[in-house]
Order: structure tokens, then C-alpha cells, then sequence
């Protein structure tokens, strides 16, 4: 099931607008998983365009939306949220090495922090997320993982239409 939150905070099913997402997890092998990751649609430079997303999502389905693997967080039952990053991100590696287009696996990099964000901003990107390798899992905002955002991208731009 693919599920999002409304501005309300009460959960929305969109499982029938993401079709791709909503059949990749069939193809993995296991018997059950929980993906900690983002919709998205991305342009013609492969870059993440959240407003291509929300008319996707308006016009009540899009083939175009994938979702980009952050996090593992269950497999075939077990709670991996108090291993370490390293450990999950190991497994979800192993995971999605089957899985079609209708999932990705997020990039990520070692390295200078400063220089990769630049690089990021030069890119169009909404920005990077830094997480600590040896923390467990935690939901919402932690000291563990920190997200600078590109203050140029669309994203960070965009006025709110309370929609």
C-alpha cells in the first residue's frame, strides 16, 4: 500500500495513483517489508520535480511516480529499526537488487558534507540528508540525521495553496 498524509495529519491511500510502487513490492523476495521512502516523479534531467508528483497524484494516477528507497525498517518480520544504518542499509541493498522500476534505491555518499550539498544545489536538487551510521531508526526529526535544503530549489520556493 502506498500512503501519504493529508494536511490534516489523517492518513491518505494512494496505492491506486502509483501504480508502479504499488506492484514493486510483489516482486521483491520476501514475505514482508516496510520502505522508508519518497514518491516521486523527476524531469527530463532526472531530477526530482515535486509539482510534476502533485499533478500526477491529481489526475488520479501517474506511471511516472517511483519510490526512492531511503530506509529499511522491517523485513519478513523483523524490526530493524534499532540496528545501525549500516546494517539496514546493507539489507535494503540486498532487497531491491530484484526489484523493477517502481522502486529505487537512494544514492548515497561518503565525504565532505559542505561541498556535497554545493554540488547538490548546483544540481537543482532539493538538497542532501546526513544521518548518523551508528543510530537506530527514529521516525520524524532527530539529532541522529540532519536535511539542509537547497534554499533555490522549487521545492523550498514553491507558496503553499493550502491544498
Amino acid at each position: 500500500m502506498a500512503t501519504g498524509k493529508s494536511a490534516a495529519g489523517t492518513a491518505i491511500d494512494w496505492t491506486d495513483r502509483v501504480p508502479r510502487i504499488a506492484e514493486a513490492p510483489a516482486a521483491l523476495p520476501v514475505t514482508s517489508v516496510t520502505i522508508d521512502g519518497e514518491a516521486v516523479v523527476c524531469d527530463s534531467a532526472g531530477v526530482s520535480d515535486f509539482d510534476r508528483l502533485r499533478a500526477a497524484l491529481a489526475r488520479r494516477g501517474s506511471s511516472e511516480a517511483f519510490l526512492y528507497a531511503f530506509d529499511l525498517l522491517e523485513l519478513d518480520g523483523h524490526d530493524l529499526r534499532q540496528s545501525p544504518w549500516a546494517d539496514r542499509r546493507e539489507a535494503l541493498v540486498r532487497v531491491l537488487s530484484e526489484v523493477g522500476h517502481g522502486i529505487r534505491l537512494s544514492e548515497h555518499l561518503d565525504g565532505d558534507g559542505p561541498a556535497m550539498f554545493r554540488h547538490a544545489c548546483a544540481m537543482g536538487l532539493e538538497g542532501i540528508v546526513s544521518k548518523r551510521r551508528d543510530r537506530p531508526y527514529r521516525s520524524g526529526r532527530s539529532p541522529d540525521w540532519i536535511k539542509v535544503k537547497n534554499p533555490n530549489a522549487p521545492a523550498a520556493t514553491r507558496i503553499v495553496d493550502g491544498s
